[in-house]
């Protein structure tokens, strides 16, 4: 499917290295606000207290985090939990201050504002649990970037394989630097949502490498230069329709999913934006200075030999 046919090719790689210097450079700011600032983890990497509420009619988040607020609270997060009557709420734990006196606290707040809530459970997750977590969480980016090489490679060709890897980490760390310069929280289901964005951008990285072995094989007389501009051109309407779709998703959980998701679908946008430019000006332009040619895509048929007719 296709909104628009453009008919001549869009000359990407004339503007490579100036596309690829931007890149660098928001690489390593990226990793400059992370080296300096680092990132806010939230608790179930830094260890706290989970507090779960339970009503008898729909929960007000925002009289919650105003109950909270009026203690004093103001590193805390509420969320709905399973239903629109319990609230969830992951609290850090101070130093010399104990799980059951916290958990008093915020319930002698919340009662005062509402005299229906109930505390279902209290928690409390301990900073080796964090630990674990953001090892866990280090290794799985490990793991599924190994991953990816690997597949391109057998896929297609090794140069594939550590170009995608290279616009891939990018998008990860291009997002990381985002959440460690603005201090926003990094919890689990961002941890999630980064993982999806590998998973995602590797999809385009594959439809781009794809087309460029198509044209290897139709375009003969081609360039390198021209077959891979051929490719991204003919993917720009499926690109479009792709990343417009999902992207109009996403931003309905921006907007509407309320803080339960709000950073969830922050690192998705960043990464679904970052994810079209590094697979069409990160990866390409790298395929084509490790010097692919028709002969790593296209195996040459072998010549039968003529029997000699007797």
């Amino acid at each position: 499917m296709e909104f628009f046919k453009i008919r001549h090719d869009i000359p990407f790689m004339r503007h490579a290295l100036a596309f690829n210097v931007v890149s660098l450079v928001t690489f390593l700011f990226a990793v400059f606000f992370l080296a300096t600032r680092g990132l806010n983890f939230s608790i179930e990497f830094t260890g706290g207290t989970v507090i779960e509420i339970n009503y008898e009619h729909a929960a007000d988040v925002e009289k919650v985090r105003k109950a909270l607020d009026a203690r004093g609270y103001n590193d805390y997060s509420v969320q709905n939990f399973g239903s629109s009557r319990d609230i969830l709420i992951r609290m850090p734990l101070k130093t010399g201050q104990n799980n059951a006196d916290l958990s008093k606290s915020v319930m002698e707040g919340l009662t005062a504002d509402d005299k229906t809530a109930k505390l279902q459970r209290v928690e409390f997750v301990g900073p080796q649990v964090g630990e674990e977590l953001a090892w866990n969480g280090a290794l799985a980016l490990f793991v599924t970037a190994i991953g990816i090489v690997l597949y391109l490679w057998v896929r297609f060709e090794w140069k594939f394989g550590v170009a995608a890897i290279i616009a891939n980490l990018h998008d990860v760390v291009i997002i990381l630097g985002f959440f460690a310069l603005f201090q926003w929280e990094f919890s689990l289901p961002v941890l999630a949502a980064v993982l999806a964005v590998l998973g995602y951008s590797v999809n385009e990285s594959v439809v781009i490498a794809d087309r460029i072995r198509e044209n290897f094989r139709k375009m003969r007389k081609a360039s390198v230069t021209e077959i891979i501009d051929n490719a991204i051109t003919r993917t720009i309407s499926r690109t479009i329709i792709t990343h417009g779709c999902t992207q109009t998703m996403v931003t309905s959980m921006l907007v509407f999913g309320g803080p339960a998701l709000h950073y969830f679908a922050l690192a998705l946008t960043i990464g679904i934006c970052f994810g079209i430019y590094s697979s069409v000006l990160v990866m390409a332009p790298i395929v084509r200075w490790l010097g692919i040619r028709r002969e790593d895509l296209v195996k040459p048929l072998k010549e039968k030999k003529q029997e000699a007719v007797i």
